[in-house]
């Protein structure tokens, strides 16, 4: 098994360029391999450092047609019809969306996740790849759901906070509705992968596994010996402290960042104060681990001028010694659904295709929309 160590860019000039070393054509044949032609885009995608849209505009600046990149152009927009999800049903995003999940055992998180020892060897040396790195190849992620809610019969909620905890990619729309769509509660089928589907795309070369049978077997398997233990997950997000905050002069604007807003190029030729605003009940809810946390801090300090607040929104205008009144007047913010209590005015997102909003019952019927506009 070749687990490559995601090359990072550190900064944003860097970044374009390895926007423009990509190659979507490989990427479409390739992308389901574990060693294929993936872009490792998707950490600054889920951060909004770069859009969908500004990464499919390059591929056209390029000379690249939409028939000759449509597998690359439609990963881009799986992206956003999760977020498109999100937007549209709130906080039903942590429930089962369509249908109750099948056959669940317990609603914790297996030990076998937790501990790399699933028994299946790509899927546990990609753990340890994940705990390294912060980075889980989409295929193998598919995986470990599969595994873990429809052979383990664990709900999906719980190992989908696990997950979503250790990615330097975290995102919530597209990390949920990601383990929904594998366990069957945001999608029509379950998902299974054997033995030799997943040899075949991760290079491993394991036999007599619990997973070494026919696809018609599959759901009809006992809970394998690994999964039998559970536990309650637990984990702290370790935030920063804050930095001290300029009193906010009447008429003045703020521009509060989230960490899925870290676009250095938002509003950059306005002057006004620029704050990333952690607040501590969203991430007691929605933990992040230390890596993605550095990650979101290493960009938000790369952002000129930007001052991190670490608090509840209702207590930013204290710290800012100014009234919540003033503060809803002169606040500008990029719209998520997360953080739609925030005050001010919210700035819309560069969508790949600003023209298709709202809730679509399913990627195909949404990507119908996208293409027309493509």
């Amino acid at each position: 098994m070749n687990f490559p160590t995601p090359p990072l860019p550190t900064d944003y000039d860097s970044l374009l360029k390895r926007i423009d070393s990509i190659d979507p054509i490989r990427y479409g044949k390739s992308r389901n391999f574990i060693d294929g032609a993936v872009t490792y885009l998707s950490p600054y995608i889920s951060r909004g450092i770069i859009s969908t849209r500004q990464v499919y505009q390059a591929m056209l600046a390029k000379g690249y047609k939409l028939y000759q990149i449509e597998k690359f152009a439609s990963e881009l927009a799986w992206r956003d019809y999760f977020q498109q999800v999100y937007r549209a049903i709130g906080p039903r995003l942590f429930t089962d969306i369509k249908q109750p999940q099948q056959l669940v055992a317990h609603h914790q998180l297996p030990l076998a996740l937790q501990q790399a020892s699933t028994g299946i060897e790509a899927i546990d040396a990609g753990i340890q790849h994940l705990y390294q790195t912060g980075y889980m190849h989409n295929h193998l992620r598919m995986y470990t759901a599969s595994v873990t809610c429809n052979i383990g019969r664990a709900h999906w909620l719980q190992p989908g906070r696990w997950l979503y905890y250790h990615l330097l990619d975290a995102d919530l729309a597209s990390n949920h509705c990601s383990w929904q769509w594998v366990a069957g509660a945001f999608s029509s089928k379950r998902y299974f992968a054997n033995q030799e589907n997943i040899n075949k795309y991760t290079g491993s070369r394991q036999l007599r596994s619990y997973l070494d049978t026919s696809y018609d077997l599959l759901p009809e398997l006992p809970v394998p010996a690994e999964w039998q233990a559970s536990t309650r997950f637990e984990p702290v997000t370790p935030l920063p402290p804050s930095d001290a905050l300029p009193v906010l002069q009447s008429g003045q604007q703020v521009f509060l960042y989230h960490h899925y807003n870290l676009d250095p190029t938002w509003r950059a030729d306005e002057d006004s104060l620029r704050i990333l605003l952690l607040e501590p009940s969203h991430f007691q809810q929605h933990p992040l681990g230390q890596r993605p946390l550095d990650f979101v801090l290493h960009w938000a300090r790369r952002i000129s001028g930007l001052r991190v607040f670490t608090g509840e929104v209702a207590e930013l205008a204290t710290a800012m010694q100014t009234t919540t009144a003033q503060l809803n007047k002169q606040a500008i913010y990029r719209e998520h659904p997360a953080f739609g209590h925030w005050p001010g005015q919210a700035d819309a997102r560069p969508w790949l295709v600003p023209e298709v909003q709202g809730y679509f019952p399913s990627f195909f019927a949404y990507w119908k929309k996208v293409q027309q506009r493509l």
